[in-house]
């Protein structure tokens, strides 16, 4: 029991108090993971319960191997035996061992993203809809939407609300593709992600007896990340532990970010609702990061209105004040990031892999990647082109998933005539016309494939049925390795790429030796009792973006998106693009919710830095093709101004030098654009309005010192001008919100006689 020394009292109070309801509320870098950890361990060394007995659920496979990996140092292999794993994870062991009640065989494939994709196009194709109306990914996020509310297709379709947003925004028949949609997947033997959860719901809803089974084995359900769990999680664990009522929620209000995904605030703002006995215990130290960052982050969400509060704090050093850098382009803002990482590498000793530059879109990855390179500072994206989604992989893995399951349609398109055989769309459309029309499934059309299409094309079906026949045998006498290394070669696939002698052709083959690596190690690891191909298919289809990530110990700048880098920490974290529209979204500014997300957005990034942290804007950006001039986040001035200062790496447009910073802004605004005398920033308030008859001048002729109007920022002075290149810049300083670096190709500006 020596772990327990190490506790803090609130963590000892979140790992001992394991009876009854309990949220532990953990602010950033509380140490969360070890008290789940510690929790679990303690419940089966001191409380002997058996592992068998206790859930715990996380949100990505890494999470959990983490967590498995540390209890295992403290009790033993026994951690084993525990029921952990992501909620997708976990739920489907249950589907697969109860999937007879609802229909579905127990080898039941897991479609991905893009397999549903597939399927809607398909079916959007079938009913002759328009398909730039019907995107795949707009469809498929609103049956997503619905599915995570537990809206059935059946009340769906019923529900004349549905159908009147539907009609308002012009795609009338989503109701009839959701329909089709889940009838497609039902026959298929196929479930999407949303399925693992909807339809373990439906279980525990329509059986009572399963349910009972699983709330009789789970003595103790815990729930990590709660705060990201949408209404059909929260649902299902509510039905877990309502016999015993010992649920263990973790998470952070201040860290709920995946709005966009179904997550759902309200189910931890008002957990206490549900529970009138909850116990309630709050982790406020931060181990992960200095004073001005905690400080910083603190003022930042100090301002949003819906939370649960707590005051996070640490002991840790002062450490550096926050660091803001100006650009004039988004280029030029990745010659500075690029620049300031060389010589913080240099100056202090630091590898690659001990910084993070974070965005909030992938397009902006771009110009960050352009100047590591001319750098030579190596880097690695997160969040890119999944190993398990590029062409090869995808073929070998529906080759794989359709001999275990004859009815899985999306599988059976991708593979029936690849390598060619012969059989064509035209071909694979008519089995799908024989099947709809005789109410069966493909492979009894494909099986009895004379009745429906005699001729070449039934000799070459006859001669896929037989091979997919061969493969089924293959996988039922041996291992998933076994079996995945002869389908691969009886396949074609093999020996189609070994034969393209093109640098994508080897790159492309050896892909597929790479998964049949990956396959190998399954099978070779002893922890798992399973060997099977299907349990590796499983494995596989649940992996997540980050557990896809096979550099973590490569010495590379890691670049994502901050959504990617939740539950991470680096040492040195750049937020790059910090302006209105980019950071908050222009998307997320239509209501206080959005808004309020936004925020705990920043939040997080600001949260992933241990020692130092750096905010970056520009003046202008390329967006949609087009130039725009850019305006400093709201963001930045919601930070206490003490815990930041303007880096002394200028861009080519500032007009003096900035101040050094020493938490002090009576010399330099934390916008690093604006400038005063007063102790305090301004405010962009002003009385300032453009007159009806205001027109711009030519600028051709503006020089330092004139007399301006702008007819949003009102009057000001000239103070610099910038004549290199194809864009000339003019430096003002605006009576009411100071300097502004502005393009004249795009500025409107009034001159006046001095």
């Amino acid at each position: 029991m020596d772990y327990l020394k190490s506790l803090n009292e609130p963590q000892y109070e979140g790992v001992v108090n394991t009876d009854g309801p309990t949220m532990i509320i953990a602010g950033a870098g509380s140490g969360k993971t070890r008290v789940l950890t510690y929790r679990i361990a303690y419940l089966m060394e001191k409380k002997g319960v058996d592992p068998f007995n206790i859930l715990s659920l996380t949100f990505t496979n890494k999470a959990a191997k983490e967590m498995r990996d540390r209890i295992e140092k403290v009790v033993g292999t026994d951690a084993r035996n525990l029921w952990m794993g992501t909620f997708h994870s976990v739920f489907a062991r249950i589907l697969r061992s109860e999937a007879d009640r609802l229909g579905y065989p127990s080898n039941f494939t897991i479609y991905d993203a893009d397999d549903a994709k597939q399927l809607i196009k398909s079916i959007v194709k079938e009913m002759n809809l328009d398909d730039k109306v019907y995107k795949p990914n707009v469809v498929l996020n609103r049956i997503s939407g619905a599915k995570n509310r537990l809206i059935s297709w059946r009340e769906y379709i019923k529900n004349p609300i549905y159908r009147a947003d539907d009609e308002s925004n012009m795609k009338p028949e989503l109701g009839r593709i959701y329909k089709t949609y889940s009838e497609r997947c039902f026959k298929a033997g196929a479930m999407d992600f949303d399925d693992l959860l909807f339809n373990t719901n439906v279980l525990f809803k329509e059986h009572l007896d399963v349910l009972n089974k699983y709330q009789q084995r789970f003595h103790y359900v815990m729930v990590d990340e709660f705060q990201d769990t949408n209404i059909s999680q929260y649902l299902i664990t509510k039905k877990l532990s309502a016999v015993r009522q010992n649920i263990c929620v973790v998470g952070d209000d201040a860290q709920s970010i995946y709005a966009f995904r179904g997550a759902d605030i309200q189910n931890i703002l008002n957990f206490e609702k549900d529970y009138p006995d909850l116990r309630v215990i709050k982790l406020e130290q931060n181990y992960r990061s200095t004073k001005n960052i905690v400080n910083a982050a603190n003022s930042i969400i100090s301002r949003n209105r819906a939370q649960l509060k707590k005051d996070v704090w640490t002991a840790n050093d002062s450490g550096t004040l926050i660091e803001l850098l100006r650009a004039t382009s988004d280029n030029e803002e990745g010659k500075l990031v690029a620049s300031s990482i060389f010589e913080e590498k240099m100056q202090n000793h630091l590898k690659n892999s001990d910084f993070a530059i974070l965005y909030r879109t992938n397009s902006q990855s771009r110009a960050m990647e352009e100047a590591l390179r001319r750098m030579n500072i190596k880097y690695k994206i997160v969040g890119g082109l999944s190993f398990y989604q590029r062409k090869e992989i995808k073929d070998l893995m529906a080759y794989l998933r359709y001999s275990i399951n004859h009815n899985d349609e999306q599988s059976l398109r991708r593979i029936i005539n690849y390598p060619k055989r012969g059989i064509g769309d035209s071909s694979l459309d008519k089995i799908i016309v024989a099947a709809n029309e005789n109410n069966i499934g493909l492979w009894d059309v494909l099986t009895n494939i004379s009745s429906y299409m005699p001729g070449r094309v039934a000799n070459a079906v006859m001669d896929f049925v037989t091979l997919i026949k061969r493969f089924k045998i293959d996988i039922e006498k041996k291992d998933a390795f076994e079996a995945a290394n002869l389908i691969a070669k009886g396949s074609g696939i093999l020996k189609t790429l070994y034969e393209d002698k093109t640098v994508e052709g080897l790159s492309r083959y050896e892909n597929v030796q790479e998964l049949l690596n990956a396959v190998k190690e399954f099978v070779d690891d002893p922890d798992k009792e399973d060997k099977s191909l299907g349990s590796f298919l499983q494995e596989i289809a649940l992996i997540t973006g980050v557990d896809n990530d096979k550099d973590d110990d490569d010495d590379k700048v890691t670049m994502m998106t901050i959504h990617m880098a939740k539950g991470l920490e680096f040492k040195n974290v750049y937020i790059v693009g910090m302006e209105e529209d980019l950071f908050p979204s222009q998307m997320m500014l239509s209501s206080r919710a959005d808004l309020e997300e936004e925020r705990r957005l920043f939040y997080v990034a600001i949260t992933r830095a241990e020692h130092k942290l750096y905010l970056s804007y520009a003046l202008s950006r390329y967006r949609f093709g087009r130039l725009k001039n850019c305006e400093p986040s709201r963001f930045i001035d919601e930070i206490d101004p003490s815990f930041i200062k303007v880096s002394k790496r200028h861009s080519k447009v500032e007009s003096r030098p900035s101040s050094e910073g020493n938490g002090d802004f009576a010399k330099s605004f934390v916008s690093g654009i604006k400038r005063t005398t007063s102790s305090q920033p301004l405010t962009r308030k002003s009385n300032y309005k453009a007159p009806v008859d205001f027109k711009p001048s030519d600028t051709s002729t503006l020089k330092t010192g004139m007399k301006v109007e702008h007819p949003k920022f009102g009057f000001g002075k000239v103070v610099e001008m910038d004549e290199s290149g194809a864009n000339r810049k003019a430096t003002v300083n605006f009576d009411d919100f100071g300097e502004k670096t502005l393009l004249l190709s795009f500025a409107k500006l009034r001159i006046h006689s001095n």
